[in-house]
């Protein structure tokens, strides 16, 4: 592949290139759409003051097409506006417009309302599909395309699409080069990159011209392997004169240090700057057991917390990035090479340490400690010279310089040994930065080194020297800072507000904590319009607009004994008779409900958010699948079919005709193996049918009728439409004594259905309304299935808010924004993921002095309660 030009940034050999200059750059996420619009221009500052001089925006399709053909590119969706700042705060922008970006975000940022459309296939050169993307880029490229770096705006690079090797796309070259045709055909000039979430090069880009590949990775950062991967990397992309871009990776500096060290030319941590779901936007993922629900706190322990507080990692971030600058293009032009040889250590280092071999002369050693315990580094301090021992702190990476010529900075001689990091030299001298004692070797030309050994510096008090040559007026005044003192590029204050505390730890988002809420006040509103219209069968919710929000159900159970639900999806409430159940929150899996005796049934389904993976072990965990109470079925029949199963094998064994055994009982030597069990079902051509397999492990490959299938242990269901399962054959590998049990069921669908759509607008329109009430002390105790609005008077400014109580569920809104939602103690609530699933944000400017909450009991060992709200003051 050839170099990619575009005004005013090169993409070669020596990385992202901008106006000419050579950097090894760092890139942080910052997602405009996490934050309030009134916070952009401070949260662009933190960044810029962390030295990064990147950062990659995802711009999410659903966003800003907030329903089919209704665009919406105003207020906190200003997009444009957002890029302008990041370009006055003097950073520049990787954008990343998807269609898919994945984010944790609703849906990977896909609408919801797709895959209604009969057909349509996700992520594919499919047509119907290519015409949605083709409408999202024709409004969101034109935004980019303006504002490229060399047109007098922030943006360097565009991202196509997201870690595509993840995703089975059937057309990789023909699905990419799309659109990169959509891209060129709006005027993007600047790189097209695409990732690859696992390392598949041709998996991500298809291996489409003009589109260059990068990688995500994900290391454990205690790995001792991870140098030879990256190196590897390196050199599969300098194949083709391209740097190594990785454009996502983990957040501690000890990590980047080694990526940077083994060759990476541009690193993008995520997520460095985190962020806060609003509204109803969280996912649904497949980061639990095997499913997650994604809290609306979105941060994974960068050095900026979701509410824009600098943590130690921001002091680590300025260090790296002083050091990046200070080498500039030497570093930039340096090629990578193992450095097995270059030091000894008392604790776990890498297995092939790094080095880069500097641009014009000297290298760059990546020395790790994996440890949590402070070790010691062995190293010469010049070649026949004697050994000199440096301070290894835990979880670290030394950056060790030797042999650099100092002549490119105003000096004289050779930089022969430094352990500490060089952050700054000019011609008044070297500036270091460390955290402990250090060390350094200096020589004038034709001189002998000499060794200096330095003590620690403190915060405030660095510690200073002035080496002497042992050659007439040759000397070097020599400084080094301990890492919190290494000041941001701009001269600004080198230690932002909330960076305290030991590294690594985290400073979390408030500041001063508040009177807890002591009373609310219930008020005088409905929960609901009640008005319904009626359905055959139960709708999806995105059938009837609710792409966000919930839908109500009723329908009455006459003659009825037991259900089976299908597809319901996310957070599922259910009342027979008006007696409330536990809430089921299982991703879809099919499951059964006894109703004997009970004459109505009322659903309510709320839509937490939508996969943004593609995982086929439960069907709300499938990118695209819809939300809502699915399909609802009488049970009118059971057939035990665990017996009668033909058995066969490969190899001859068990021979023709074929033997009869139950289900997975065939009894063999050949652990391991597959082995096909066949039978035709009971089915009578009319009815829908339900096969349970119980006994499954991990998962079951089926064919129904000559159609490959698939049962997994999470959802060991398979539905047979009338017709089908004449012919089934289960593929299982053999285990001695193993065994399944099927179960086949017999369906009758559950006709006439009342139904309220009552998307997130109609939600929100509540929560803004006028309405009087009666005040009510905290503890709130309500009844199981009750559900009601209260108000709470709160004091100015940010605050954080924390719920304490049992078997309620809360939704916060304010500022005509739903702050999130908060799911206490509760066994039928889900696993949550990336953040704290207890926390939620108001944002001082959305603060009018109140919040208002709707509050639901649920079902459980304990009665519905809410104890308690917790205020702290946030620092924003």
């Amino acid at each position: 592949m050839t170099e990619i030009t575009a005004t005013a940034v090169t993409l070669g050999p020596s990385g992202l290139v901008l106006d000419g200059g050579e950097q090894v750059r760092l890139c942080a996420s910052l997602f405009y759409f996490r934050i309030p619009r009134e916070s952009w221009a401070s949260r662009l500052e933190a960044v810029r003051a962390s030295g990064y001089d990147l950062v990659d925006v995802y711009v999410p399709w659903n966003f800003h097409e907030i329903a089919p053909g209704r665009w919406d590119f105003e207020g906190r969706r200003d997009v444009a506006a957002f890029l302008d700042l990041a370009h006055a705060a003097g950073l520049r922008v990787i954008a990343r417009p998807g269609p898919y970006i994945c984010s944790e975000w609703d849906g990977g940022a896909l609408p919801a309302w797709l895959t209604l459309e009969e057909g349509l296939r996700l992520r594919q050169a499919e047509p119907r599909y290519l015409a949605h993307v083709e409408a999202w880029f024709d409004q969101v490229l034109p935004l980019i395309a303006a504002r490229e770096h060399g047109r007098g705006g922030a943006v360097v690079a565009v991202q196509l699409e997201n870690e595509l090797d993840f995703f089975d796309c059937a057309d990789r070259a023909g699905y990419v080069g799309r659109l990169r045709d959509l891209a060129l055909r709006h005027g993007i000039s600047v790189p097209l990159v695409a990732c690859a979430g696992q390392g598949d090069l041709n998996g991500a880009t298809g291996d489409v011209d003009d589109v260059v590949p990068a990688f995500n990775f994900y290391p454990d950062d205690r790995s001792a392997f991870i140098e030879p991967e990256v190196r590897r990397y390196a050199d599969l992309v300098a194949d083709s004169g391209l740097p190594l871009l990785v454009t996502e990776t983990n957040r501690l500096h000890a990590t980047l240090r080694r990526l940077v060290v083994s060759g990476a030319k541009v690193v993008a941590p995520y997520l460095q700057a985190s962020g806060f779901d609003f509204g109803y936007t969280p996912s649904v993922g497949n980061w639990g057991d095997p499913g997650g629900f994604m809290s609306h706190d979105y941060d994974f322990g960068g050095y900026l917390d979701p509410v824009g507080g600098a943590r130690p990692e921001h002091a680590e971030a300025r260090v790296l990035s002083a050091v990046l600058r200070t080498l500039g293009p030497a570093l930039a032009m340096a090629t990578t090479a193992p450095a097995d040889d270059a030091y000894t250590a008392d604790v776990a280092t890498s297995a092939s340490p790094s080095r880069l071999l500097l641009d014009g002369g000297g290298e760059l050693i990546g020395v790790p400690n994996l440890t949590d315990d402070a070790g010691t580094a062995t190293l010469l301090a010049w070649p026949g010279g004697p050994e000199v021992a440096v301070p290894l702190p835990a979880a670290s990476c030394l950056l060790v310089l030797r042999d650099l010529p100092l002549d490119r900075f105003g000096l004289p001689g050779t930089l022969r040994l430094a352990s500490a990091d060089l952050v700054g030299a000019g011609p008044d001298g070297l500036e270091l930065s460390a955290a402990g004692a250090s060390a350094i070797v200096l020589a004038a030309p034709d001189g002998e080194p000499v060794l200096v050994e330095l003590g620690a510096p403190a915060p405030g008090a660095p510690v200073q020297a002035r080496v002497e040559a042992g050659a007439p007026g040759v000397a070097w005044d020599v400084v080094v800072r301990h890492p919190r003192d290494v000041a941001a590029p701009s001269g600004g204050a080198a230690d932002p507000v909330g960076a305290s505390g030991p590294a690594g730890a985290d400073a979390g988002p408030v500041a001063a904590e508040h009177p807890p809420v002591t009373a609310l006040t219930r008020l005088d509103l409905a929960t609901r319009s009640g008005f319904t219209t009626r359905h055959d069968l139960p709708p999806s919710s995105e059938e009837l607009g609710v792409h966000r929000g919930r839908t109500h159900y009723a329908a009455g159970l006459a003659g009825v004994d037991e259900l089976l639900v299908e597809r319901a999806s996310d957070i599922v409430d259910i009342a027979l008779d008006g007696a409330a159940l536990p809430t089921i929150a299982r991703f879809g899996a099919t499951f059964l409900l006894p109703v004997a005796g009970a004459g109505r049934l009322d659903a309510t389904v709320e839509t937490w958010g939508h996969a943004n993976f593609d995982d086929v072990r439960l069907p709300a965990l499938q990118l695209g699948s819809l939300r809502g109470l699915g399909r609802v079925w009488s049970v009118v029949g059971r057939s035990d079919v665990s017996a009668l199963w033909h058995v066969s094998a490969a190899g001859g064994w068990p021979g023709e005709p074929a033997p009869l055994r139950s289900l997975a009982g065939w009894s063999s030597t050949r652990a391991g193996e597959s082995t096909t069990y066949s039978r035709g079902l009971p089915v009578d051509g009319m009815h829908h049918h339900a096969l349970r397999l119980g006994g499954v492990a991990g998962s079951v490959q089926m064919t129904v009728d000559g159609a490959a299938r698939t049962v997994t242990e999470d959802d060991p269901w398979l539905h047979l439409a009338p017709g089908e399962g004449h012919d089934v054959a289960i593929t299982v590998p053999h285990l001695p004594g193993g065994s399944l049990v099927a179960e086949l069921l017999r369906l009758e669908p559950v006709l006439g259905w009342d139904v309220e759509p009552q998307p997130d607008e109609a939600i929100l329109d509540l929560a803004r309304a006028d309405a009087a009430g009666a005040t009510v002390p905290l503890p709130l105790e309500l009844e199981t299935g009750e559900e009601r609005w209260f108000d709470a008077a709160v004091p100015p400014g940010g605050l954080s808010l924390r719920f304490e109580g049992a078997q309620v569920r809360v939704s916060a809104f304010a500022g005509g924004e739903l702050l999130g939602r908060v799911w206490l103690d509760d066994p039928a609530r889900p696993r949550f993921t990336g953040g704290d699933a207890g926390r939620l944000w108001l944002p001082a400017a959305w603060n009018a002095g109140s919040i208002r909450f709707l509050v639901r009991g649920t079902v459980g060992e304990e009665s519905p309660v809410l104890s308690s709200v917790r205020l702290a003051a946030t620092q924003e």
